[in-house]
């Protein structure tokens, strides 16, 4: 929101600002650098970011304090003392090397105990081993920084490869027309899914649905291009943390399939 709307920025002297901090969803390399061009003062010309959920009752990493800026851009940190992260292959459960990508699982002092009254739901998202499946997609890197990719729910299949939802939306939020966007699969009988997007144009923008899948289509590989489309809406409902509400899009595609 605020890299979209810099007139909101420029509005107010923010050379005072030396430390940025986000959560609740990772931030991409292309808009943390954006962003840091309205803040001059931050110490280390970039926003420091953490990750952790509900159910780890906290943090669990966070980007260090005396890195000097060396932490790489895109990181959620490091793993906190007394916390255990790994990351797991989906399919087979065994642990993955650097650079890796697979499903997040913690383990802690800090870990729930389970949710109350719910058996059932505990058990699918805390092993006999006491680690929290997080169901979100990462990797981490030689020196040990962490990478959230995605939610693993939320990864779309199509051809038999696995796309990311965010990495296209990363993508739709550098075009200077597009003020907003989510992506969704969508059910296909050849592909399994597709890609589509949901965009929310920026004021006066008359960019068409062929522009956005020329654009997107021109950066990635050709089971990543929007073969879903594109619909244009004028809002992506998120959650108040930011958080896309995928179930939302997604019910909503299947209600006009009804009509």
């Amino acid at each position: 929101m605020m890299i979209k709307r810099p007139e909101l920025l420029q509005k107010y002297d923010l050379s005072c600002v030396m430390a940025l901090f986000s959560a609740a969803a990772s931030m991409a390399p292309g808009v943390e650098q954006q962003l840091t061009k309205f803040l001059p003062g931050l110490i280390f010309a970039k926003s420091r970011q953490g990750y952790g959920m509900t159910e780890t009752t906290g943090t669990v990493t966070r980007s260090p304090v005396d890195s000097e800026g060396k932490d790489p851009s895109g990181s959620v940190g490091l793993v906190l003392p007394l916390v255990e992260l790994k990351v797991i292959d989906e399919e087979t459960g065994k642990s993955c090397g650097p650079m890796q990508r697979g499903e997040l699982v913690v383990r802690g002092p800090m870990n729930m105990k389970g949710y109350y009254d719910d058996p059932e739901a505990t058990a699918n998202i805390l092993d006999h081993e006491g680690w929290i499946h997080t169901g979100d997609i990462g990797y981490y890197d030689e020196d040990g920084f962490v990478f959230v990719v995605d939610r693993a729910k939320e990864l779309i299949k199509c051809r038999g490869n696995q796309v990311a939802p965010a990495e296209l939306e990363d993508l739709l939020l550098t075009n200077h027309d597009i003020a907003d966007a989510a992506v969704v699969g969508i059910a296909d009988e050849l592909a399994g899914e597709l890609p589509l997007a949901f965009v929310v144009r920026k004021p006066n923008s008359n960019i068409t649905e062929q522009q956005i899948k020329d654009f997107v289509a021109s950066h990635v590989a050709p089971y990543k291009q929007l073969a879903g489309g594109v619909r244009f809406v004028a809002e992506i409902p998120k959650l108040a943390s930011g958080k896309i509400l995928r179930r939302q899009l997604r019910d909503s595609l299947r209600t006009q399939s009804k009509l």
